[in-house]
């Protein structure tokens, strides 16, 4: 954990609960990116298990994650998603560089959209029904946190690197 994560963790002990729920949030967004930086290409694109999960594949993931449910869900702006099982597909030409970007990129616009709402805003689901802004935060929350967690042991495997800083 950076300094930084420290003091933004510590100083929403007391926060609101939004204030709580972005800081947590942003958190864990922080240790996926992480846990990319550093990698060369290869490295993140090497698969340790039989799924294709990789911290290449997870960072392409979340980042389209982040865009369904705070564009697409909460903005209720149109838009066609990948077939799940694709989402963790990179591309040759996609670099490391370029998907944290691509996910850094994402998560700026899911923070903008969120701003525009409060916790109880509700928005219509296809599966669910109704969801409001505070349960996106809180299942953005634990999708962020268990690919954080993929990524951690993915790292390890790579590289021997543990914990949240790297």
């Amino acid at each position: 954990m950076t300094d930084a994560d420290v003091q933004a963790v510590m100083g929403s002990v007391a926060g609101g609960e939004r204030e709580v729920l972005e800081t947590f949030l942003d958190y864990q967004r922080g240790v996926v990116r992480r846990k990319a930086t550093g990698l060369t290409g290869e490295q993140a694109r090497l698969r340790h298990i039989p799924s294709a999960t990789t911290v290449a594949g997870l960072l392409k993931h979340l980042a389209l994650v982040e865009h369904n449910w705070f564009v697409r869900v909460l903005g209720q702006r149109p838009s066609v998603l990948p077939d799940p099982e694709v989402s963790f597909t990179v591309g040759d030409e996609e670099t490391v560089p370029g998907l944290i970007a691509a996910y850094e990129e994402a998560c700026a616009r899911s923070r903008e959209s969120a701003a525009e709402y409060p916790l109880d805003h509700v928005v219509p689901h296809e599966w669910l029904g109704q969801v409001s802004l505070r349960w996106i935060l809180t299942h953005m929350i634990e999708e962020t946190a268990r690919h954080a967690g993929h990524a951690d042991i993915l790292r390890e495997l790579t590289d021997g690197a543990t914990g949240t800083p790297g």
